[in-house]
């Protein structure tokens, strides 16, 4: 008994689907947030600003910053992920960035299931801390 050529041609369909499934439910999730004194809890008089490009690959669970800041009343003595928090609460440190801090900070990390939930949740946000502002000078929440 011969296949007829609409079988094969499904079967083939459906084989070159499934190949690609599980590239099809990757995302990479890209926030942009503003860091500025007014985020801050409790705010703070600062005029520095601030930006940060931050993404977020659900598969590898990898997370990618660019931190740019200027304008800080001084040198930044810290600066991190804090979390998990909404929006007008504190938390503390999740995340700190590794090695220079100067403008731009860049940088990596590999997520816990527990962290990458609170982060896709908008748990997170990042500070920048100088010694005038040791809560924070400016902030940003980490959201979509």
């Amino acid at each position: 008994m011969k296949t007829p050529m609409t079988m094969i041609f499904a079967a083939v369909v459906l084989a070159g689907s499934l190949s690609v499934m599980p590239a099809a439910l990757a995302e990479t999730v890209t926030f942009n947030l503003e860091l500025k004194a007014s985020n801050e809890v409790p705010p703070n008089s600062s005029k520095a600003t601030g930006t940060a490009e931050v993404t977020f690959d659900t598969v590898t669970k990898t997370l990618t910053w660019t931190v740019t800041y200027s304008g800080l009343s001084g040198p930044a003595i810290g600066a991190h992920f804090h979390g998990p928090a909404e929006a007008a609460k504190v938390a503390g440190i999740v995340l700190p960035f590794r090695g220079n801090i100067a403008s731009p900070i860049k940088g990596s990390a590999t997520l816990t299931d527990a962290q990458a939930a609170d982060l896709l949740a908008g748990r997170w946000y990042i500070n920048i801390h100088t010694d005038l502002n040791p809560g924070g000078e400016i902030r940003g929440l980490v959201i979509r």
